[in-house]
């Protein structure tokens, strides 16, 4: 690109996407002729006043910002209609018009499926996340998701174990990390998969931003697959979006009575697909995911259903006793009828042997057996 000047000053107007090009009669608007637009034609096209003000009235400082980010290794900005543009993503109404990308640009071409749920997860969901990312990383899926914490992080991980390809889509500008805990995070999921967003420098974490990335998440991605969501969850705004653009949605059941349970058994109820294993996915991508290695997939499925080392047949009771919802000692006496030091006990070397951890108030919950984060 000889000069990005033009792009970033589209990149500064924030409501603009691809959408804006198109006219009732006649061919798009080219994007770059939107620069010569009167603020009538841009109201026209259905942009509002401060994305107009800022198409007409460049931020300067903003833009040698961009450039000098621009500047690093590894960084790139990819447009509107160039062939590093993902086409997938630029089939969708409200395709940005701009990229900002640090890592590899390739990686937003190949096949995506989108990993989203809780930023508070169980441990259980936490793992069940990290499995099927990193199983479905093995075969060759790239996993997107969005670096939050809890779901996010856990599947961007799980294809990080796998040294499989992750992009991560930020709701700011690639000049800051956010949340800062995964700071670390970002850093590997740039130096073998790709951050992105479609924000510029300077912008921040703000709650209106995540939408927008969400879009990018699903839009860039053959499907989403929903693991423990709440009713209010984010993660549900994802799901639709995957659902408007015509793409597949997959969420993995729960226990009835945990509310992060609530949002994966409404999306089932309207119509995502039930999941329990990557076979699952396959079955419904199909054709589009036919060239993925068949031995491969048969050894992501086993390693799923692994159950581990037996274990003694007290040891056995407690599990079947704490099931999949997370429970206290008290609970768990009563449910087993052993002693409260015997259960403590257990739990300890039932915790140390990574088959069930402690969540928030001293309650403990399963861990699924295999490698764990």
């Amino acid at each position: 690109m000889d000069d990005p000047k033009p792009w970033l000053t589209l990149a500064r107007a924030s409501s603009l996407h691809a959408g804006h090009l198109r006219r009732p009669e006649g061919p798009p608007v080219p994007p770059l002729a939107l620069l010569g637009e009167s603020r009538a034609g841009l109201s026209a096209l259905g942009l509002g006043d401060a994305a107009a003000e800022a198409i007409r009235n460049p931020d300067t400082a903003g833009i040698e910002s961009d450039e000098r980010w621009l500047a690093g290794p590894g960084r790139r900005l990819v447009t509107w209609g160039s062939h590093e543009y993902p086409a997938l993503l630029a089939s969708i109404d409200d395709a940005p018009l701009v990229l900002f990308v640090e890592g590899a640009v390739d990686t937003l071409s190949m096949p995506q499926l989108a990993i989203v749920g809780s930023r508070n997860p169980t441990a259980i969901g936490r793992d069940t996340a990290t499995q099927f990312a990193r199983h479905l990383a093995e075969v060759g899926l790239t996993i997107t998701s969005g670096l939050a914490l809890g779901i996010d992080a856990a599947a961007h991980r799980g294809a990080l174990q796998a040294r499989g390809r992750t992009v991560a889509v930020l709701g700011c500008g690639l000049d800051r990390i956010y949340p800062r805990e995964n700071t670390e995070l970002a850093r590997e999921v740039a130096s073998s998969g790709t951050l992105v967003s479609d924000l510029p420098t300077g912008v921040r974490p703000l709650k209106q931003h995540f939408p927008r990335r969400n879009r990018i998440i699903s839009g860039l991605s053959v499907g989403t697959l929903v693991v423990e969501a709440a009713l209010q969850s984010g993660s549900l705004i994802t799901a639709r979006l995957t659902a408007e653009q015509g793409r597949e949605v997959f969420a993995i059941p729960g226990s009835i009575h945990s509310p992060l349970s609530r949002g994966c058994h409404r999306l089932i109820r309207q119509g995502a697909k039930l999941v329990e294993s990557a076979d699952d996915i396959f079955a419904e991508l199909g054709a589009l995911l036919a060239s993925l290695e068949p031995a491969m997939r048969a050894e992501a499925t086993d390693a799923q259903e692994d159950s581990g080392p037996a274990l003694d047949k007290e040891y056995e009771i407690l599990l079947d006793a704490l099931g999949f919802e997370p429970a206290g000692v008290d609970v768990l006496v009563a449910r087993t009828g052993f002693k409260p030091d015997a259960v403590a006990s257990m739990l300890l070397i039932l915790e140390l042997d990574g088959r069930i951890a402690q969540q928030p108030g001293g309650l403990f919950c399963r861990r699924l057996p295999g490698k764990q984060e």
